[in-house]
Formats: structure tokens, sequence, C-alpha cells
């Protein structure tokens, strides 16, 4: 390829302002689900609950079989993105053959279009440009919610298909990455609780209350009145929110901060709690920390007992949560905390369960920093697309410059949204639809 060649390929000169409402029918289709969020989890449904990290994470669990009900405008397929429209407005998923013929919920939406569009808008809605304008449209009656309509009606810059092949492949190649290490650092964790849990039902160990063992305390405060700390001068602010849905207890940084001279702040390695009716939810810090309302600070008496108290913790997460008040157990005091019981074998026993586990922590907490360094490359990625889209939008919004249409003549109206039966086009018009 010649330098000039190259240049055209990544320069913005070809990329054009389009949105779905400006393609034919036939071209982009889109619709939401039917189904009941708060219908049993089963196989054979995905909900909003299930499009997390660019992918479908759905139950395996009895219920109806996938596929195998009637076809209907809900029905996924694959190649079609999947746009959360509840609560974490604006997540999406490309649809896979794992997925293909389950039914959606309402709170998702379906964008049926030819594969370089859809590839295209699930990496443009994780942008800031395009996540800023969703939320001048969310409605908050109930749950942050945003429409279809708007979906149809938000203008976006859309590169060439060769262009969108190369992002595709960029991000899927950092979004397979993050999911490896993700997984491995999983395992590395969970490997250590099948040790503990191994030597802590094999002996009749003693019990102490963990008064005796660990010293905790409750964090004040409000996440409200904390910011974002870009440049990492700040102490780690920790809130419930960010303690749960972690897939290790690991941390590389959070993200609000303090500043530097906040009182009670606890040094690294310090276990970070919060509790909801799901269990105990735990993070071990990397750095300087201060707990927030709703967080309780836990450190061993010993240092070398750090790996077998976060196991055992860990193990009692349930019993835990038993200790907590409040509004779906939300509030764990350090007093009531306190008065719980752990085994705790004797002081050489937990020093070897210390260097079995060490080594497996050192590696989850190597894989959580390369998976933030990754986080850290996507999210440049994404500005570089969002600074992109600023130019091609203020050259096409010039009245002096040509706008580069679709292929089809976006006088023909958009696509009305289905509200029962079959969709129009769902079957005998729709291109990429069942045979």
């Amino acid at each position: 390829m010649t330098s000039a060649a190259h240049r055209d390929r990544i320069s913005t000169r070809a990329w054009h302002v389009t949105a779905i409402g400006d393609f034919h029918p036939k071209d982009i289709y889109t619709t939401s689900g039917i189904l009941d969020d708060d219908a049993p989890e089963q196989a054979g449904i995905v909900s909003s609950t299930h499009v997390r990290d660019g992918r479908i994470r759905s139950p395996r669990i009895g219920g109806r079989t996938p596929g195998g009900g009637p076809l209907s405008r809900a029905t996924l397929k694959e190649g079609d993105l999947a746009v959360v429209l509840v609560r974490r407005t604006g997540e999406t998923a490309i649809v896979t053959a794992e997925h293909a013929g389950w039914t959606a919920t309402r709170s998702i939406g379906i964008i049926r279009a030819v594969p370089h569009v859809a590839r295209w808008l699930r990496i443009w809605l994780q942008t800031s440009t395009a996540k800023a304008r969703i939320d001048e449209d969310v409605t908050a009656h109930v749950e942050p919610t945003v429409s279809l309509d708007t979906l149809r009606r938000m203008e976006f810059p859309l590169p060439p298909p060769d262009v969108v092949a190369t992002y595709h492949r960029a991000f899927g190649i950092l979004e397979e990455l993050i999911l490896l290490h993700g997984e491995a650092a999983r395992d590395a964790v969970e490997l250590a609780d099948a040790i503990h849990e191994d030597w802590s039902s094999t002996a009749a160990w003693d019990t102490r209350p963990l008064r005796e063992v660990a010293k905790a305390k409750t964090g004040t405060g409000s996440a409200r009145a904390l910011a974002s700390d870009a440049n990492g001068l700040g102490v780690d602010a920790v809130t419930p929110t960010d303690l749960f849905g972690l897939m290790v207890p690991h941390v590389e940084r959070f993200r609000l901060s303090r500043p530097p001279d906040a009182t009670e702040v606890w040094p690294a390695g310090t276990f970070m709690l919060s509790t909801r009716p799901d269990g105990a939810h735990i993070a071990v810090t990397q750095h300087p920390a201060t707990p927030t309302r709703c967080v309780l600070a836990v450190r061993p008496v010993d240092d070398i007992d750090g790996w077998w108290l976060l196991h055992e913790l860990r193990r009692r997460s349930n019993d835990i949560t038993q200790a907590a008040q409040g509004r779906n157990a939300r509030e764990i005091s350090a007093r009531a905390f306190s008065r719980l019981s752990v085994t705790w074998p004797d002081s050489s026993t937990r020093a070897r369960f210390h260097a079995l586990a060490d080594p497996l922590h050192a590696v989850a907490r190597q894989l959580v920093s390369k998976i933030a360094t990754l986080h850290d490359l996507r999210d440049a990625l994404l500005r570089d697309i969002s600074a992109k889209a600023a130019v091609v939008m203020a050259r096409d919004a010039d009245p002096g410059e040509e706008h580069v249409l679709p292929t089809r003549p976006s006088a023909i109206p958009p696509p009305r949204e289905a509200t029962g039966g079959h969709a129009p086009g769902w079957f005998s018009e729709d291109p990429w639809g069942p045979e």
C-alpha cells in the first residue's frame, strides 16, 4: 500500500454522517424485545443484565430450548446488534451463533443491519460522544431508559467498510485479551479458594472472633462529594459500587479519589468490603485508600495472615451479609463484623497457606494490571474515534460540503417499531431474516 493510499485509509475523507433512520428498512431494521424483564432466569432468554463487556453472558439453566419456540420480532439472529435500553443504556453486543434463536426481553433493542454497519454501531455506541447523546434523551421515571427512536435519530459518522473492519479487528483483539486475562486471574484466585476450603475442612481448627485477628472500621462520606482523579494524585476512595461484580478481589485503581491529606487513609493491602443480599464483596487495595459510607476497611492484625483471612471472609460471605442491616443488607458495621467468628488454624498452617496463596494472588494482580492497560488502550481508540467524528460532523454540517447519503434515499420513512406479531419485512422482505 502506498503512503498516499495509507493516508486515505486512516483519514476521515471517506467518512460520512448518517443515522439509522436514513437507511431503507431493508438495510436496517430495529425493534425491541417482547418478554418481561422479571421473567425467571432461563436458557433461551436474553435480558439487559446479560449484555456486558461486549458479550452476551446468559444463564445455562433449564427452561425452554433456545430456538425451539415460534419465531417473533424478538427472536435474535446471528449478527444482530443487541442494545441495552434500560439502566446501562447503550451497552451493546453482537449476537453470535451461540445465542441465535434466543428471545430478547423488553430491555433489549435489536438492530439488524449489514455486518459492517452493525459492527461500527457497536463500537460507536461506546464513545463518549454517543454516550453523551444518549444521556440527553434518557428518561428516568423509574429507571434510566433510552428509546429506540433516540437510537434511530442519532447521527453518527460511518467509515468505509474496510476501515470498519480494521477497527472491528482491533477491538476484537483487545476484548479477547481482556477476557482471557480475566479468566486466568479468576482461575488463580479460585485455586486459592479451593486450597483454603480443603485445609479449613480437613481438621478441627479453632475458631476466633474477628475482633481478635483483624481490625475493621466503617467508612464515611458520600460518593457524590467525590471526583475522578485522572492524574492519580489523590487517595483512592472506595464506594460499594466499586466492589460489586468484580471477577477477582483485586482492582488496579478505583474510580474516585479524595485529597492526599484525607483522614482515615488505609495502606495498600487493606481489604475493602461491602455487602448486599447476594453476599459480601471484597477487594484488596493496590494503593492507599479510604472507604466511603457502607464500605468496611479490614486489615489482619498480622500481615502474614492476610491471605487466610481474605479467603475465610470469602468463604463466610453469606454469614457476613446476615450481620448487615439496612435496606438490601447494605450497611455493615465494624462492631457487627467484629463479632463474627472465623476458622483459625495454628500459625504454621497459616504461614504455609500464605506461601501457597501469595504467588497465585501475585499472578492475579499482574493480570489485573494488564487488563487495566488494555482498557486504557481501548479508551484511547474510542477518544480517537470521537475526535475524528467531531471533524466529520463539522465538515458535513458545512452547507458548502456535499453530504454523502447512504445507498438508499433518506426520504424513505424510517421503520416503525413493531408492537406485536411479525414485524414488516421480518420474514418476506428482510434479506437477513429466516428463509
